[in-house]
């Protein structure tokens, strides 16, 4: 059997081609207010504000400044910031991060919670709130390209501040 024969033989048993590429979806063109407005419920905010949120927050400014930005309480900005997967908002450290899970695990009770973490009524409602509700994957991916600005600002105000850190080799006697 020759290689004509073999193409005769194509020819018959094939009457159509079909791709058969891996399919792409390229979404990169939905604004983030839209993709918002599907997780609505979800969000402590109006989608229009939390995309004021994120975006004032991604050019650098303070999670204050931010919910000034978009006419929200701060602890609202905190919260549309953390269920977008930022995770520097916990005004807890994280021994009392580990607190309020005793405290919701019903291991301490409320009073001996705040007394321990030493927060105020409105960190430790915050907390509570981070502690019990996750970031919606989604969000986190459509707001990664914002919320990246943020931490490069983070990095070049570290940076400019270097000389007036002491490093490990400091500490030597």
């Amino acid at each position: 059997m020759g290689l004509s024969d073999i193409a005769a033989t194509l020819e018959t048993t094939t009457t159509e081609q079909r791709s058969r590429h891996v399919p792409t979806v390229d979404d990169t063109d939905v604004s983030l207010r839209t993709r918002f407005e599907t997780h609505a419920d979800a969000l402590p905010c109006a989608p229009a504000e939390a995309e004021r949120v994120v975006e004032a927050y991604g050019s650098g400014t303070t999670v204050g400044d931010s919910a000034r930005a978009a006419g929200v309480a701060p602890v609202t900005a905190a919260k549309v910031l953390h269920r977008c997967g930022e995770a520097g908002v916990n005004p807890l450290a994280p021994e009392a991060r580990r607190i309020v899970r005793d405290w919701l695990d019903g291991q301490l009770s409320r009073a001996d919670a705040l007394a321990l973490t030493r927060a105020d009524e409105s960190e430790f409602a915050l907390a509570t709130y981070l502690e019990t509700h996750d970031p919606i994957d989604p969000l986190v991916e459509a707001v990664e390209g914002a919320l990246t600005d943020h931490g490069d600002a983070s990095v070049a105000k570290r940076d400019s501040l270097a000389e007036t850190m002491s490093s490990v080799t400091d500490l030597q006697f």
